[in-house]
């Protein structure tokens, strides 16, 4: 067509009212699935694109969700916010991500810039310091804001989800003493940080009830810091016969560092990952893990951020999601 395509065309192109085009566009649960699909397929076929600001909306934030990461390197944040745009695309919700590498100040621009772009609600893997620049000017927007895999403020303003990080490292724990370990060390994560007491609380705990005695190796986790751990088993700890791993990536990097030390994996040494990475399973030896289930995760947050937009549900403080334990060949005799 000659002319720009109008919100009349695409009423008349979906045989529906101007009016219920207008609640299409707003995400208003007023609209039935199939009404919405009729509307937004007529807006592709003509080409149509919404101009909030000529409507005089402050809808920039009714189809846009602010999405925070503090640290997109790691594949298990990687695949949790790719599942999560995917799902809040398939509503017909526009995704703004930003990395923070683990920065809170760099964390306090980015949420700062998402509120002055109108997003409608901020779901956020926090990075630890100064979280009131972060939170407090959410709290004052007035902006629906989820705390996920990480739990730095109060849950009653800011509710929070994460995977069963004690299960899992108890599933861990007690499948490694079934394999015959004794000594089991954990290996990576930050002194004093809430997530790292988390993915070592069921560790310790099981470790209590067989009187076993725990070793904490703290370092920021990843490969670097895994690969190193090897060294330091080896030399200072040499008792140690099997390690849970504050993530894959800590775990990965202690396969390399065993490798190189021509030490075996399985039978010299038992090693489970956290998170079940892709990796885990093309690595050699095959990687034992603690499936989290990070891509489901993002699909069920996507879901919770939408219902207590469109329906006013407003989740929980705490939300917790199963994990399991993979059993592969680095942690099997």
């Amino acid at each position: 067509m000659d002319k720009r395509p109008t919100i009349i065309d695409v009423a008349t192109r979906a045989g529906v009212s101007k009016s219920t085009v207008s609640l299409v566009l707003q995400q208003s649960p007023l609209v039935r699935q199939e009404t919405r699909e009729d509307v937004r397929r007529a807006m592709a076929d003509l080409g149509y694109v919404y101009n909030r600001a000529a409507a005089n909306l402050r809808s920039a934030n009714a189809g846009l969700i602010g999405l925070v990461i503090n640290d997109l390197r790691n594949p298990f944040f990687t695949e949790f916010a790719t599942s999560l745009q995917m799902a809040l695309s398939a509503r017909g919700y526009a995704t703004v991500l930003a990395n923070t590498d683990e920065d809170p100040a760099l964390q306090a621009q980015v949420v700062g810039a998402m509120l002055e772009h109108g997003v409608s609600a901020l779901i956020v893997s926090p990075a630890y310091g100064d979280e009131a620049a972060t939170f407090d000017a959410i709290a004052r927007a007035s902006v629906p804001a989820l705390q996920v895999l990480r739990q730095v403020v109060d849950t009653a303003r800011f509710p929070f989800a994460a995977p069963d990080y004690p299960t899992g490292s108890r599933l861990a724990t007690e499948h490694l003493l079934a394999n015959g370990a004794r000594h089991i060390a954990f290996v990576g994560g930050l002194e004093g940080r809430a997530v790292t007491q988390l993915r070592m609380s069921g560790y310790l705990a099981t470790l209590a009830t067989h009187s076993l005695t725990p070793l904490h190796l703290p370092g920021r986790p990843g490969r670097a810091f895994g690969r190193e751990a090897a060294r330091r088993l080896a030399q200072e700890h040499p008792a140690i016969d099997a390690v849970i791993c504050f993530n894959d990536l800590t775990a990965l990097g202690l396969l390399t560092g065993c490798a190189e030390l021509g030490r075996s994996v399985g039978a010299s040494l038992k090693i489970v990952g956290f998170d079940d990475i892709e990796d885990c399973a093309q690595a050699f030896p095959a990687l034992s893990s603690v499936r989290c289930d990070i891509a489901g995760f993002g699909r069920q947050m996507a879901e919770t951020v939408l219902k207590w937009l469109e329906e006013g549900v407003r989740p929980p403080p705490e939300t917790v999601t199963p994990v399991t334990l993979i059993p592969r060949a680095s942690s099997q005799s």
